[in-house]
C-alpha cells in the first residue's frame, strides 16, 4: 500500500538544491553523444559508447569534487515531491548530502543532487558522495597537536641550518664553521713552527 507522504515547509533561510544531470544521448545516425545541465565543454558525437560512458561517469565524479555541499541548502528530493521514494513516508530531515544516483541497468544517466540525510538512503540506486565540512568549534578544546593558543603546532623538523655572510647556509655538520676552520688551521701552523724551531735549536 502507498503511505502518505509529508512535504514540510523548508525554512525560508534554506538556499534551493543544486542538482547535476549527465546523460549519454542516442542520435539516428548510430552516434551518440554526452550533456550535462550545466554550461560545460562535451565532447563531440561518438559510435564508441563505452568511451562517452566513461566520460559521463569521470564528469560526474569531477562535478561532485567541485561542489561543496552547503549545509543550508533544501532537500532538492522534496522540490520532486519525492517521487523517487514514493511508496515510503518520510519528513526530510538531517543534514545535507551531496549523492549520486545511476542506475547499472539504465548506464546512460547520472544525477548529483543535494538531499537531506531522511531521503537519501531511501533513492534507489544512490549513495552519498560529500558533506558539508565541518566548521571549527572556536570553544572546543584545543587539539592534542595544538599549541596553548590552540593554533596547530609546528610540525616536528631539524635544527635550522646556521647562516654565514652571503646568505648561504653553514656547511655540513661536522665541518666546523669558516671562524673554527682558521682557529685550526692557526693551531697546526704554530705546532708546526713549534717543531721547526726545537729541530733548529737541537742542531
Amino acid at each position: 500500500m502507498v503511505l502518505a507522504l509529508t512535504y514540510p515547509d523548508a525554512p525560508s533561510a534554506r538556499r534551493p538544491g543544486r542538482s547535476w544531470t549527465i546523460r549519454v544521448v542516442g542520435h539516428r545516425d548510430r552516434t551518440a553523444s554526452v550533456t550535462c545541465s550545466s554550461a560545460c565543454a562535451m565532447p563531440p558525437r561518438s559510435r564508441d559508447l563505452a568511451a562517452l560512458r566513461r566520460f559521463a561517469e569521470a564528469h560526474a565524479a569531477a562535478h561532485a569534487r567541485a561542489a561543496a555541499v552547503r549545509p543550508d541548502a533544501a532537500c532538492s528530493c522534496r522540490r520532486q515531491r519525492c517521487a523517487l521514494h514514493e511508496g515510503t513516508r518520510v519528513a526530510c530531515a538531517g543534514t545535507v548530502v551531496l549523492v549520486l544516483r545511476h542506475d547499472p541497468a539504465v548506464g546512460q544517466v547520472w544525477t548529483l543532487s543535494e538531499v537531506c540525510s531522511a531521503c537519501a538512503p531511501l533513492m534507489p540506486h544512490t549513495r552519498v558522495v560529500g558533506r558539508p565540512a565541518r566548521p571549527a568549534d572556536p570553544g572546543g578544546p584545543p587539539r592534542a597537536d595544538s599549541e596553548p593558543g590552540g593554533l596547530p603546532a609546528p610540525p616536528p623538523s631539524v635544527a635550522p641550518p646556521r647562516l654565514v655572510p652571503g646568505g648561504f647556509s653553514a656547511p655540513a655538520a661536522g665541518a666546523g664553521s669558516p671562524a673554527e676552520r682558521t682557529t685550526s688551521r692557526r693551531r697546526d701552523l704554530g705546532r708546526r713552527g713549534g717543531r721547526a724551531g726545537a729541530g733548529n735549536g737541537g742542531g
